[in-house]
């Protein structure tokens, strides 16, 4: 007696199809509205100044921004899946490429803030745990993404010198991130060569961003003095330059917190001054780069820019600034950097509100999701 094999079919329904076509589009920039969310959290729980009830609300948008991160993962793994062609695309398109960095600034940043107010609601030993993964990710993420992207962008990309943008920064950004975060889990490695390790291999990532701005950034300043302000929705980008200095700014004063128990004399003590040496002139082209940013951005407002998810970039590199000072304010005992930490902290609150806000309409919409025009 002959059988006869039948295969089951598979049935795609139209909420798995409306699904798969909403996926098309959902690039790696945003990653970003991750990293500002987290960063949030981070820097309203290491101000200067607490009032009642400011940490039970960091810790609550640190759970916001670690949920947001396990739904991108799930939706962009499912990207690549099922558009994987468009998923190569984004890699040489050179508009879209750098945000591959953030893919490693938010798996750092929800790491970081679970280690600085999620362990309040895990407990200390799982914070650790999680904070060690994401940050290992990350930081391999991180790495490979500051020398894949600019290997494309000289061999595959066609760029110009009119093509660029503070976007560019964004995969060199991502090593400073992890220099500023790793010291977080000093305390939690056994004394000796495991902890000075650790500080010394973030001062080697320190190293490998800082010089790589270096080198990006007259690039981008020298685009706009010779062609002109950025296109509207690209004006909130020049807020990613504040990235890099008020990271390194956090990186230095966090690597100093830890180098006493890390590393001997007289390292320990010099490194402590490289925190005030280094940040506070940081700091003040940091001052310098917001007001003209602040400046084209409300140029950009009246002449009608709309929301675009770059506004996303008003978030996590103001956020740098804010832990940048209050380091500084740790380490020098002024008022000022105190206050300006605060103050800083206000605009990035209000930043945040603003994207996330728009974000949400935009997804209800229909809109951020459909295809770029």
């Amino acid at each position: 007696m002959a059988t006869t094999l039948v295969r089951p079919r598979t049935t795609s329904t139209p909420e798995t199809a409306r699904a798969h076509k909403a996926l098309r589009h959902l690039g790696p920039n945003w990653y970003a509205s991750v990293m500002g969310t987290a960063i949030v959290a981070n820097a309203g729980a290491t101000l200067p100044y607490q009032v009642p009830g400011q940490r039970v609300v960091c810790q609550i948008i640190w759970a916001l921004s670690a949920a947001a991160l396990a739904v991108l993962l799930t939706a962009r793994a499912g990207h690549w899946i099922h558009h994987r062609d468009q998923a190569r695309a984004h890699l040489l398109d050179p508009a879209v490429a750098p945000f591959y960095g953030c893919l490693a600034m938010a798996l750092l940043a929800v790491g970081g803030g679970t280690l600085i107010v999620g362990k309040d609601l895990i407990g200390t030993g799982a914070a650790v745990a999680v904070d060690a993964v994401l940050f290992t990710v990350g930081t391999a993420v991180g790495l490979v993404m500051a020398v894949a992207v600019p290997y494309l962008m000289v061999v595959r990309h066609k760029v110009e010198a009119r093509q660029a943008t503070p976007v560019w920064l964004l995969p060199l950004v991502a090593p400073m991130v992890s220099a500023a975060l790793g010291p977080l889990l000093i305390p939690h490695l056994p004394a000796g060569q495991p902890r000075e390790a650790l500080l010394l291999a973030c001062y080697a990532m320190f190293g490998i961003s800082l010089f790589a701005t270096l080198l990006m950034l007259p690039l981008v300043f020298g685009r706009l003095i010779v062609n002109g302000p950025l296109p509207l929705a690209l004006t909130p980008t020049l807020f990613l330059v504040l990235g890099p200095l008020g990271q390194s700014t956090t990186a230095v004063n966090q690597l100093a917190d830890m180098a006493p128990q890390s590393i001997g004399a007289p390292y320990a003590g010099a490194l402590g001054a490289f925190a005030v040496v280094y940040g506070v002139p940081v700091m003040g082209f940091a001052l310098l780069w917001l007001a003209l940013a602040a400046a084209m951005l409300v140029r950009a407002a009246r002449e009608g820019m709309g929301f675009a998810m770059t506004w996303w970039a008003l978030t996590f590199p103001v956020g740098t600034c804010v832990t940048g000072a209050a380091g500084l304010a740790r380490h020098t005992g002024l008022t000022a950097f105190a206050w300006l930490a605060s103050a800083l902290f206000l605009a990035l609150l209000a930043g945040w509100l603003l994207a996330a806000a728009h974000t949400l309409r935009g997804l209800a919409a229909g809109r951020l999701l459909a295809a770029p025009r």
